[in-house]
């Protein structure tokens, strides 16, 4: 008999891994650099997931290099994702939805980027109700939010709200894992959580809740 909540060194179910599963492949999106799909996946998803979940309850999890990825943006210029794995996806949902429930009820009611339940629409009638009580506003764009964030800062913020070593130490992995770029060359993150990971948005919420709200 499979036991579902089982743990070892580190408190992670087999239950969590297979919610996020299907929470990550509710969002589809395509493969990494070792090229495998949700088609490829599914093949062998017993044995793909029980190894996920061996190394992450293990604690000998390590995510492999993000697939550098450009868009064009509408304004002009590039925007570059990274896109980790499908199994290094599914790995940061399992400690994104453990981490969401420590961060989320920190986080200002009025921000409402990348948060569950929260939208554009909502930040739009949030904005409509404050032009009856305020006469000014504060416009900003920061340039490279996502591929600057520093490191060090972003580790000291979460070891301060969250104190699970497990949280912690995958978090810096992924922070730490490479980037394959385009023509195959390897290049080392030393900054910044990249866009097209699965917890970065929640990061950079942390990242910007220490900034301007904490």
């Amino acid at each position: 008999m499979i036991d579902y909540h089982e743990t070892r060194s580190q408190p992670i179910s087999r239950a969590m891994v297979w919610q996020a599963y299907k929470k990550v492949k509710a969002n589809k999106g395509s493969a990494g650099i070792d090229q495998m799909d949700w088609q490829a996946l599914d093949k062998d998803l017993k044995g793909q997931l029980y190894k996920l979940w061996n190394r992450l309850s293990s604690g000998s999890y390590f995510p492999q290099p993000v697939k550098e990825v450009e868009i064009k943006k509408s304004s002009g210029g590039i925007r570059r994702l990274g896109i980790p794995t499908i199994l290094d996806r599914i790995a940061q949902q399992v400690v994104k939805t453990h981490l969401e429930q420590i961060l989320e009820p920190l986080f200002h009611q009025h921000s409402f980027g990348y948060r569950p339940s929260r939208g554009c629409h909502q930040a739009v009638e949030r904005a409509k109700q404050n032009i009856f009580t305020n006469d000014w506003a504060i416009d900003l764009d920061i340039k490279s939010f996502f591929d600057t964030i520093d490191h060090d800062r972003l580790m000291g913020a979460l070891a301060h709200y969250c104190k699970d070593k497990w949280v912690l130490l995958y978090v810096e992995r992924w922070l730490k894992a490479g980037i394959m770029q385009k023509d195959g060359c390897y290049l080392e993150r030393e900054s910044g959580t990249p866009q097209g990971g699965v917890i970065s948005p929640l990061l950079a919420n942390l990242y910007l809740h220490v900034a301007f709200d904490g």
